[in-house]
């Protein structure tokens, strides 16, 4: 361990024995300033104490830490995380990565034992499983053979590294979702090592991984590039978060669930700017919020932009704790640790926060969000309203009603069949026939209805109380559309074990919400195709049909590329939906459907009471079902023993395969650092807006055959029905480079249609991206994107940094980056720079046609250094301006010096 720079190190007796620990009450005795900390930095001082060596943690650190009223936002300090999460989509480029530093450490003669995972990492394969049957008893075995069949070359790969790599361990498929994996089972609290007591803190490699913050746990989602740099011992570097106190009052009115909840906070802290952000929450209304609420809140905290929400220690934590069957010494030892070392929730009036925003529990009203983005909050009572707003405004589509459309009132006044009625150019509407049944498919037609993602599968009262939901309906007759897709998806086994407990899995299923997995699913874009007649409708007649399912992400394109209108909302909400089949729906107001005598049922006769479900929870979830499901978490199903997967220390790269590749960026790598030199003559390869997400830019799901990575998997023998995701073939660089920036929304401002377009300015022709790309890198031709505020947003997916630096991109200039791409950007040796206050692309007068200079990078580099950018118009005439230099720390300009953080950590291996 370090050196104990404040004299604090002490012993603490617990029913676990007797362990040392670093004790910040004797500290604030010496500095009143540790009392005046948030929780969350306290956790972070203590990080650095531990960690401290005078050399990656240094004494201006320490200080900066305790000076943080001062220095938050300001100075940068070192994160040393005790642990890392990883999913299989940013997990398999991880291994891959580190497969091929060893590679090259092997190939320069040195010792490959270095090349080892120094900080447990643990990482669960979730990723993969996708909704291509659905409505059975057999969907999730059809699924799960699917997953196999489409990715034992990945699995087989992250079988060779469990045994290949020391400290690093496997979650199979088919046990959960990361984060509700973590929550459950993976995370403890505080930790036990090396005779030592100190927080659990972590980074993952997913954007959802503040979700651990509901126990108390620090930790956020960083790059992959990142993850794998700490695996391999290396401090990540942050600018000293602000930390924004959420004061919670009052507690929710009969009828609300965490998902309305979540949903108002994310758009109250995206409307005040939390980016870069702690959010710390406190107040008297936390104690009527459960470990399950808390993490639904904190799992969001990427779609509202702050780094982590914590919410410290308290009696609701020990609970949880119990409940999911964490030993009672350890829970017992978590409560001792915490109290004694003031990470104990006690209501301190003491500490100060950046800002204090306020939310009284009982204002929440029911609320969906969409249809487009994860903060665009609506009310369930307005939710028509805005649904036909949306197709007016931005479909030009004008509304027509359900009783007025061809054919489309067949269930809701009886079987009738309403007269025709033409629509023009305005809402669309299609007959549709299903053996005797017919019907129309309409512009707001739901068409896939998806119980996923972690944010609320791992809380067992919107649940069951989507199992009551259903079980209320099926007994009043009630049923899902036709044309509706519906998917179950729990994020672990327990929510299954649970839900059969309560005898409420067979009215789910009654609906047609039969268990398609155990995995991200819908959420991530998973989501399958619709069936084929629904599909071809959509697409041949442009239909603007929607999706409503319990997850966090409803970015354009992510959930199907031919749905355009995706909604946020509670696993109850997606349950009614399904019923009522669209979302231009009154839920207060119009009926669901009718019951066999004819008479209206509304949603309000099938919604449980808050008391029915709270009965329901205490019954049936139970200890034991945390026990029975994770005694065996890494044994894995019969596939994942039966895998025949490869042995050895060096990985045997197979060259046709279209799954896993070794890496380029370290093959023959110098031994000595490069002298950085000014970017002259750069072209545009894009020139994009606002808001551009990760989802964006990054390759992510499914192939077109006539795109780039498409072409490419034909070229090597791929059909079609084999094409699988991209998340998939992450392990490939020749596939995902060919993905980047081809998002079937993305707007290039550069090109005359959406999608992976632009144009290559020395013809003046359009062609793909990655086509102009390969172009301009044959002529020697250097790269730039320009765009505008929050770039970047979204997941934190490490390939959005390293496909861009694969095109050739040397820098991106945009007026704001989301906090994990730009540090990505600098992890793949790709400049981040932003315009000055008040300056933007458009105010420039940038065209995209300009060939740029960036000067003042060959010497006296400092953090956030303003340098010159000229960029030169086809005429002659030109733009000066300057950018600053988001290379925000001298850990930041070396990275970037030596052409990205893992090159960083060869070369150290390699003196070494």
């Amino acid at each position: 361990m370090s050196k104990d720079f404040f004299g604090i190190e002490k012993e603490l007796k617990t029913p676990l024995g007797t362990h040392k620990y670093y004790n910040l009450r004797d500290l604030s005795k010496k500095d009143a300033r540790v009392a005046k900390l948030p929780y969350s930095i306290r956790i972070l001082l203590e990080n650095a104490i531990r960690n401290y060596d005078a050399f990656a943690v240094t004494e201006q650190h320490l200080e900066t830490l305790l000076n943080w009223k001062q220095t938050q936002g300001k100075k940068e300090i070192p994160y040393t995380p005790a642990r890392v999460l990883m999913q299989d989509f940013t997990g398999v480029p991880a291994v891959v990565d580190i497969a091929s530093i060893r590679a090259e450490v092997a190939r320069k003669g040195k010792d490959i034992g270095k090349t080892n995972p120094l900080v447990p990492a643990a990482m669960v394969i979730d990723h993969s499983v996708m909704v291509e049957y659905f409505g059975t008893q057999l969907s999730y075995g059809k699924n799960v053979d699917l997953e196999y069949s489409r990715n034992s070359e990945r699995y087989k790969l992250l079988k060779w590294s469990q045994k290949a790599f020391n400290n690093f361990t496997v979650v199979p498929p088919g046990m959960g979702i990361c984060h509700q994996v973590n929550l459950e089972y993976l995370a403890s609290g505080v930790i036990e090592r090396d005779g030592y007591l100190f927080p659990d803190t972590l980074v993952g490699t997913d954007s959802h991984t503040p979700m651990v913050n509901g126990i108390g746990v620090l930790g956020w989602g960083v790059g992959g590039i990142e993850a794998e740099a700490a695996m391999l011992g290396q401090p990540i570097y942050m600018t000293l978060p602000e930390v924004i106190g959420l004061k919670i009052s009052g507690k929710m009115k009969e009828g609300i669930t965490a998902t309305d909840l979540v949903l108002t906070v994310t758009r109250l802290l995206r409307d005040y700017g939390v980016v870069e952000k702690i959010v710390e929450v406190f107040g008297p209304g936390l104690a009527n919020l459960t470990v399950p609420d808390r993490a639904t809140i904190s799992n969001m905290s990427p779609e509202f932009g702050c780094t982590d929400t914590h919410w410290p220690v308290d009696d609701q934590t020990l609970a949880y704790l119990t409940r999911t069957n964490r030993p009672a010494n350890h829970v017992s030892m978590v409560e001792a640790y915490c109290k004694e070392n003031m990470l104990w929730r006690d209501n301190s009036e003491q500490i100060e926060y950046t800002d204090v925003i306020e939310l009284d529990l009982g204002s929440i009203e029911p609320t969906i969000s969409g249809p487009k983005r994860p903060q665009d909050k609506i009310f369930l009572k307005e939710a028509k309203e805005k649904v036909i707003g949306v197709l007016k405004d931005v479909h030009k589509r004008d509304y027509v009603a359900p009783d007025l459309r061809n054919g489309s009132s067949w269930l809701s006044d009886g079987g009738a069949v309403a007269t025709e009625t033409k629509t023009g150019t305005g809402l669309r509407s299609v007959k549709m026939k299903s053996g005797s049944m017919t019907y129309e498919l309409s512009d707001a037609s739901v068409v896939i209805a998806a119980i996923t993602s972690c944010t609320n599968t791992s809380n067992p009262s919107v649940m069951i109380g989507a199992g009551l939901v259903a079980q209320k309906a099926v007994e009043k007759g009630l049923d899902v559309k036709p044309w509706v897709k519906t998917s179950l998806a729990p994020g672990s086994r327990v929510v299954t074990e649970y839900l059969k407990k309560a005898e409420l899995l067979p009215y789910l299923e009654a609906l047609k919400f039969h268990v398609v997995g155990y995995g991200c699913t819908t959420c991530i874009g998973n989501s399958g195709d619709m069936p084929p007649a629904i599909q071809k409708a959509v697409i041949d007649n442009d239909l603007v049909v929607a999706s409503v399912l319990s997850g966090n992400r409803n970015f354009e394109a992510r959930i199907h590329p031919n749905i355009k209108m995706n909604f946020l909302a509670s696993p109850m909400l997606v349950v009614a939906f399904a019923i009522a089949g669209r979302v231009d729906f009154d839920m207060n107001n119009e009926p669901l459907g009718l019951d066999p005598n004819g008479e209206p049922v509304f949603l309000k006769d099938i919604w449980p009471s808050q008391a029915e479900i709270n009965e329901m929870m205490e019954k049936v979830v139970t200890p034991e079902d945390y026990k029975k499901t994770y005694d065996t978490v890494f044994d894995g199903d019969e596939a994942w023993q039966k895998l025949d997967a490869p042995t050895g220390n060096l990985y045997k790269w197979d060259e046709s395969s279209t799954y896993i590749q070794e890496a380029p960026f370290f093959k023959d790598i110098s031994a000595d650092v490069p002298e950085p030199t000014n970017i002259k003559g750069a072209k545009v390869l894009l020139q994009l807006g606002d808001m551009v997400t990760t989802d964006h830019i990054s390759p992510a799901g499914k192939f077109q055959p006539e795109h780039p990575a498409g072409q490419y998997l034909v070229k090597n023998g791929v059909e079609k029905p084999d094409f699988n995701s991209y998340g998939s073939r992450r392990g490939n660089h020749e596939v995902m480079m060919r993905g980047t920036f081809a998002n079937v929304r993305i707007k290039n401002k550069l090109a005359s249609k959406e999608g992976g377009w632009t144009k290559y300015h020395p013809t003046g022709e359009e062609m793909y991206v990655f086509d102009a790309s390969m172009k301009y890198q044959e002529a020697g031709t250097p790269l730039v994107v320009i765009g505008g505020k929050e770039y970047g947003s979204g997941s934190s997916r490490d390939w959005a940094a390293k496909g861009t630096t694969l095109l050739g991109v040397k820098a991106v200039i945009v007026e704001s980056f989301e906090r994990i791409h730009r540090s990505n950007l600098v992890g793949m040796g790709v400049l981040p720079l932003v315009f000055a206050d008040g300056q933007t692309q458009d105010t420039l007068g940038l065209k995209g046609d300009e060939s740029y200079d960036i000067l003042g990078l060959e010497k006296d580099l400092t953090p956030n250094k303003v340098v010159d950018v000229v960029a030169t118009r086809p005429d002659g005439s030109k733009v000066e301006f300057k950018a600053e230099l988001r290379l925000d720390s001298n850990v930041d300009i070396a990275y970037w010096k030596n052409g990205g953080i893992l090159n960083y950590v060869l070369r150290n291996f390699l003196k070494d």
